[in-house]
């Protein structure tokens, strides 16, 4: 049973899912968008979403925080000086997922997840 389970595990132990998830953030924010499967653009969302949330107030404590989570310097710079700001006004939901279709290689599901304009 899966009952109270959070997040989900996307087959790799805990250290290798976070550095995972933390490139697949910088990436995003660099990029603006970015193709991957869905599961990992759902589980993506939570972790850049939440990210975005602290760039928004942009303090001295939330640039510590994120920098804690994902420590690539230029996705950082990007998310405080460009992406935070530009969502001052919006509530929540800054990210899209748009599904793709199956990979042809495994037949895996595909999305594209994009930065709200």
């Amino acid at each position: 049973m899966r009952h109270r389970m959070s997040m989900r595990r996307l087959g790799r132990y805990g250290s290798h899912r976070h550095a995972m998830l933390s490139n697949l953030a910088a990436s995003l924010f660099l990029e603006g968008s970015l193709v991957t499967t869905v599961t990992r653009a759902k589980e993506l969302r939570r972790v850049a979403e939440r990210m975005i949330t602290r760039a928004k107030s942009g303090t001295l404590h939330d640039r510590r925080v994120v920098v804690s989570d994902m420590a690539h310097k230029e996705a950082i710079q990007k998310l405080f000086n460009e992406i935070g700001p530009k969502f001052v006004h919006r509530p929540g939901g800054y990210t899209r997922i748009v599904k793709l279709g199956n990979r042809v290689g495994d037949a895996s599901p595909m999305a594209v997840i994009e930065l709200v304009d």
